[in-house]
């Protein structure tokens, strides 16, 4: 009986190798369909920080062309207008581990895009965050400070109201940067074979209506207008197919294991 129980888990026995080494193959192959899912969960919370955050917050205290209506909405609503700042924050953050998973998992398709992907993501989040600051210069303003003595309350209204003019003009810039991300990973994913290469297009047309907006505000803003109506739809169908599917199903690890095999050679 001993000496059963001894052979049973001797660490020299093939039986117990191959058996460990099924339990470490078996994580390796999950391995690429959590980072998926990881991702996908981290750009589910990137598009409802979004909508809360770019949406929301700018909806409900930012009256346009109308400065002594925004300042009495945003002091009045301070709170409120903090944790949109703050939500805006932590969606920059949530860009950086994007940019390394998919960096990650794309390399296998090509790695000087799956690169692309990740300086267009990273510079376009650094701009995005830099153009944050301007979102407390009302906060400054309209507080008790110092600045209260030095304008009218007219002139404060109106100087708190131009960084939120500002604030729109750094979110074109940054979007530049969205939007080339947005085709570079869209065609990454079209020639995958391990994701659906519908999404792939859908996430091209979305950053290509990013793209379009972008340039039209910087160049003509009231030509700009005509075109919001029919920006969000594609940006939002490409992006929230792209995060639900690798929240929900991840992606083949079969395929995505034969083009990691068949990328092997060519980075050696």
């Amino acid at each position: 009986m001993t000496a059963q129980l001894g052979a049973r888990i001797d660490s020299r026995d093939p039986q117990q190798r191959t058996g460990g080494f099924r339990v470490t193959e078996s994580k390796a192959d999950a391995w690429p369909r959590t980072l998926a899912r990881i991702a996908g969960g981290l750009y589910l919370l990137n598009i409802i920080g979004g909508f809360f955050a770019i949406g929301f917050v700018p909806a409900t205290l930012v009256m346009a062309g109308n400065a002594a209506a925004t300042a009495q909405n945003i002091m009045t609503h301070e709170q409120i207008y903090r944790l949109g700042v703050v939500i805006h924050i932590i969606i920059d953050v949530t860009n950086i581990p994007l940019a390394v998973i998919f960096y990650d998992l794309f390399k296998v398709v090509n790695r000087r895009l799956a690169l692309l992907v990740v300086f267009f993501t990273l510079v376009g989040t650094a701009v995005e965050s830099a153009n944050l600051i301007n979102q407390f210069v009302p906060l400054i303003l309209l507080g008790s400070g110092h600045y209260s003595s030095a304008f009218t309350a007219e002139q404060l209204q109106a100087l708190a109201y131009m960084p939120i003019d500002l604030q729109g003009i750094g979110y074109d810039i940054n979007s530049v940067f969205f939007g080339f991300y947005g085709l570079t990973i869209g065609y990454l994913v079209f020639r995958s074979t391990f994701l659906p290469r519908v999404i792939g297009v859908l996430l091209a047309l979305g950053a290509s209506s990013y793209l379009t907006y972008s340039f039209a505000h910087l160049l003509s803003p009231g030509f700009a207008a005509h075109l919001v109506p029919y920006i969000q739809l594609p940006s939002l169908i490409g992006e929230g197919s792209f995060c639900l599917w690798l929240l929900i199903a991840g992606l083949n690890v079969q395929r995505w294991k034969e083009r990691a095999s068949a990328a092997l050679p060519n980075h050696a």
